[in-house]
């Protein structure tokens, strides 16, 4: 390998100006294992300013609300649609769980592809091809002989598109955004899935009122293109192609180094802490989002459903971005990541399980709503505490694991609402649904604070690193003397 020389003389002076705002990334994703990285990639894969950093939050913010708003599309028309289209209660979940299946199928491939090309891109692609669908679903259904195949093939094809969205947010941020602001940057773009969820809602049952199901489509779908001709107008025009052959030829037959090292990685007790961890919050959130409508209407009849599917999400969006900057605020102070990630955990499984445990003795729907309100909304924790964890421990290959953990979760989270209907059928009590629930969380907790950890594992630190490296690790000033 040969050796690193630090710049020197003006070169020196040049390069410590721009290290001063733009901190280089801790390595490269092709310098796995003590490899050593292309300098001539080194400019590209700097950390954001903090005006790109500001442009971009509010893109993805405005891209995960669009992710949203056309994922509840459908279930937000699908009553409608099974009157028309005579479809039972057996026919309306199969185009609906059809998007799950998808959904699973590209997570890992999608985070993967991230770390190679960049987030940027996959996002952008998968955006457009969403946007695209949903906008052609009307057009499709009315030509087709057969609307509920075409549907489910649709909401099939929705869902291999949408998978790949989470791990390429994920790769972007361990690649672009600085550890000390990692945490309030994701927080405020998941706030999008809440804001999404409550647009769509809002305006989807308005346009089902005034116009019809066909609109609720059009609304979504064209406002998703509008993101994705702007965003590629603001970020990529006039910069070449998004994908050329030579980019996707580099992660279809990637060299021994850009692979991803899973055997490394599985060896390592925090990656299965932030797994697991990962796993049990998701499943918890996909059994309460799939039985609390229900868990209202058979214990309080008189409740209105607009009040307990919009409070709990309001209360979401302050309470996530608030974790996003305290946690941030705790490293800034000096605290080690490790232990603010703890804490964030702590509140998202711990503090948020009270909340759950009590719902089944709840004196009356106001008090039903405060403890759903306040456990969905410290569950948003999770957003500053595991959830980026995965940044901390994978920089270079971040997206590819949570590909990995959203997709366990996703499978987890399928597991636990048919096991709950169980539990409902046999016990006729929804106390053993939350504590189902409370005892998943409690098991995630306990192995996060006694295995977790923020230290990076997708590096062999056996392996001889040099000057160059340690300082743009441990983001140091060049310009010392060289060895």
């Amino acid at each position: 390998m040969a050796e690193n020389v630090l710049p020197t003389g003006a070169a020196a002076d040049n390069t410590e100006m721009v290290l001063e705002d733009t901190q280089l990334l801790p390595l490269l994703p092709s310098a796995h294992f003590g490899e050593e990285a292309d300098s001539s990639s080194t400019g590209s894969d700097s950390y954001w300013s903090r005006s790109e950093s500001r442009i971009w939050t509010v893109m993805l913010l405005l891209g995960t609300c669009q992710l949203y708003c056309t994922r509840v599309t459908l279930p937000i028309c699908a009553s409608t649609m099974a009157v028309k289209f005579g479809w039972d209660k057996k026919q309306t979940g199969i185009v609906l769980g059809s998007f799950f299946w998808g959904y699973c199928f590209t997570q890992v491939v999608g985070g993967y592809v991230s770390d190679r090309i960049g987030g940027e891109r996959v996002i952008l692609l998968s955006t457009a091809a969403w946007g695209c669908i949903t906008t052609l679903t009307p057009v499709v259904t009315h030509i087709c002989t057969t609307p509920i195949v075409c549907l489910t093939l649709l909401r099939f094809l929705m869902g291999l598109m949408q998978g790949v969205y989470f791990p390429s947010l994920v790769s972007i941020f361990s690649q672009k955004v600085r550890e000390s602001e990692r945490a309030f940057t994701a927080s405020t773009v998941g706030t999008g899935s809440h804001i999404g969820t409550l647009m769509i809602g809002w305006v989807g049952s308005l346009l089902l009122e005034w116009y019809d199901w066909q609109s609720v489509f059009f609304f979504s779908g064209l406002l998703t293109l509008i993101w994705a001709f702007q965003t590629w107008n603001r970020f990529f025009r006039g910069k070449g192609p998004l994908l050329s052959l030579e980019s996707a030829g580099a992660y279809v037959s990637p060299s021994k180094h850009a692979q991803v090292p899973w055997k490394q990685l599985f060896k390592k007790a925090p990656v299965w802490a932030v797994i697991l961890s990962h796993l049990c919050v998701s499943g918890s959130f996909f059994t309460l989002s799939s039985w609390l409508p229900t868990f209202f209407k058979d214990t309080f009849p008189e409740s209105k459903g607009w009040v307990f599917n919009v409070v709990p999400w309001l209360f979401a969006i302050p309470s996530s971005i608030f974790g996003g900057w305290l946690s941030d605020h705790l490293i800034g102070l000096g605290f080690e990541t490790a232990f603010v990630r703890k804490i964030m955990q702590c509140i998202a499984m711990g503090a948020s399980g009270v909340f759950i445990f009590s719902l089944s003795s709840a004196a009356n729907y106001r008090w039903a709503v405060v403890f759903v309100s306040a456990a969905m909304g410290l569950q948003t924790f999770h957003n500053s505490g595991a959830s980026v964890n995965v940044q901390d421990l994978t920089p270079s290959c971040a997206g590819s694991l949570f590909g990995v953990m959203n997709t366990a979760g996703a499978l987890l989270g399928v597991f636990l609402v048919y096991l709950s209907g169980c539990l409902i059928d046999v016990t006729g009590s929804w106390a053993s649904v939350f504590n189902l629930v409370v005892l998943a969380n409690a098991f995630g907790l306990l192995m996060f604070l006694v295995f977790g950890d923020a230290k990076r594992v997708d590096i062999d630190t056996s392996e001889e690193v040099t000057q160059w490296d340690l300082n743009k690790q441990s983001n140091l000033k060049p310009g010392l003397p060289s060895l």
